[in-house]
């Protein structure tokens, strides 16, 4: 019986050919549209230059958050707090920029709690729509 390879797998990606901006704007308008709301941002191009005097690309996590799928979450397995908000990264890249979604099945694949199945592929549709939607927005003129 041969063992099953762990994944290694743990975003959800998108490059998109859209300027930082304007990838920014629309991660958000998208994630609202899918019922999630953005409760912390770090702009780690902002904090490594004032920390460390390094100059990276621009980059923003942005913390999004469900609350009814957070709290589902909570109340099967309290130690998914550690795992919220759901980290959505919006990085700028020579071709436009790239999205970066923590995969939300990793919760049961981590834990190891199958309960949390159902809750964790819920927020991955949904944040799998908000890419979607973002991946097909026109490109700015």
């Amino acid at each position: 019986m041969s063992e099953a390879t762990p994944s290694t797998e743990f975003t959800l990606t998108r490059t998109v050919p859209h300027t930082y901006a304007e990838t920014v704007r629309r991660v958000r308008e998208e994630l609202a549209e899918v019922g999630f709301g953005i409760l912390t941002e770090i702009d780690m191009a902002a904090t490594l230059k004032a920390k460390l005097d390094v100059d990276t690309p621009p980059k923003v996590i942005l913390g999004a958050c469900r609350p009814q799928l957070a709290h589902q979450a909570v109340e099967i397995d309290p130690r998914i707090a550690t795992l919220l908000p759901c980290n959505v990264v919006v990085t700028a890249v020579d071709s436009g920029s790239v999205i970066d979604v923590l995969d939300p099945m990793v919760m049961p694949e981590f834990t190891g709690n199958d309960e949390l199945t159902g809750v964790a592929q819920d927020a991955r549709d949904r944040l799998l729509t908000m890419l979607d939607a973002v991946t097909a927005m026109p490109r700015e003129a």
